[in-house]
């Protein structure tokens, strides 16, 4: 992910902010679950520098779904960005994967980029029908706005969420700066979410720390965590998130989706499974990190 990236880091300050003083109180009415629903992934599932250690040896490129479905619970699914799949990829997509797997579609760019939510009552209508046809496993999809989308245009963000259906939860992510420096602006822009029961999503990279904002605005968070290739940081940042998530668990959190963004992604799982291994120690859970493979599986899908 491009977004957020800087060449140096020897300067970034990571330390993980405060959480939004309204996020507590949020969570705090929540009916507490025995357990919350956890989800860690990564935003891609073909990497052929997975085959031999994440995926076995000999896979076939066309079986990777298969296999990250073995090892990881949910993908940021991020070609729905370019293009509406169809009713036969979505079917297909469906298949592939196990039982408790969850998919987090993103909105189409016609939507959120080319048209700015306004005037996008088909084409959503469109995407939420095919994405629907993901059944039991459709997680959160997401609204990523770009930068030149900005707190004059909240009406119509408000706008779109009312033709979302209800079936499609989603949660929003924001660029523009002046969300995160104007309070009224963001005190309405959070308002808004919750009025119409949307999420935040919740982004940590090097060079946009305003984006981190801390606010939920339903028991469920979406973060996109991007990392500097396994640097020390990346782990001290991973540990942080842990802390705060298990403080937020303990308050009412149901629900987490979290996405582990690496350069090229190659080294995405390692920091996804040190975060998987480091939540079932600090918050009670078990989670399955993924497994390497030496050898080839017989008698298993290639």
């Amino acid at each position: 992910m491009d977004f957020g990236k800087v060449a140096d880091i020897s300067h970034v300050d990571f330390t993980l902010p405060a959480a939004h003083p309204d996020t507590l109180p949020l969570l705090q009415q929540q009916v507490r679950a025995d357990k919350p629903e956890v989800y860690i992934g990564l935003p891609i599932w073909v990497n052929k520098a997975w085959v031999g250690s994440f995926y076995p040896a000999g896979m076939a490129e066309k079986h990777s779904l298969h296999w990250y479905g073995k090892q990881f619970n949910t993908i940021e699914l991020n070609s729905t960005h370019y293009h509406i799949p169809s009713p036969t990829t979505i079917d297909r997509w469906r298949q592939a994967v196990p039982q408790g797997f969850r998919f987090c579609p993103k909105f189409p760019q016609l939507i959120s980029h080319e048209a700015a939510l306004r005037n996008t009552q088909d084409v959503t209508a469109a995407f939420c029908e095919a994405i629907s046809g993901l059944e039991e496993k459709l997680g959160d999809a997401f609204l990523q706005l770009p930068p030149t989308f900005g707190p004059g245009q909240l009406s119509d963000l408000e706008a779109f969420a009312q033709f979302i259906p209800q079936s499609a939860p989603v949660a929003v992510e924001l660029r523009h700066p002046d969300w995160f420096v104007d309070n009224v602006a963001s005190q309405e822009l959070f308002e808004v979410l919750e009025k119409y029961r949307m999420g935040t999503v919740l982004t940590d990279v090097a060079g946009r720390r305003d984006v981190l904002h801390m606010r939920l605005t339903t028991p469920t968070a979406m973060i996109r965590f991007v990392g500097n290739a396994l640097h020390p940081t990346d782990y001290s940042r991973i540990d942080a998130w842990v802390e705060r998530l298990r403080h937020w668990f303990d308050n009412g959190l149901r629900r987490l989706y979290f996405f582990v963004h690496e350069p090229d992604n190659t080294l995405a799982p390692d920091l996804a499974t040190y975060l998987i291994e480091q939540l079932n120690k600090a918050c009670g859970l078990d989670l399955k990190p993924p497994r390497r493979f030496v050898q080839p599986v017989q008698g298993e899908l290639f």
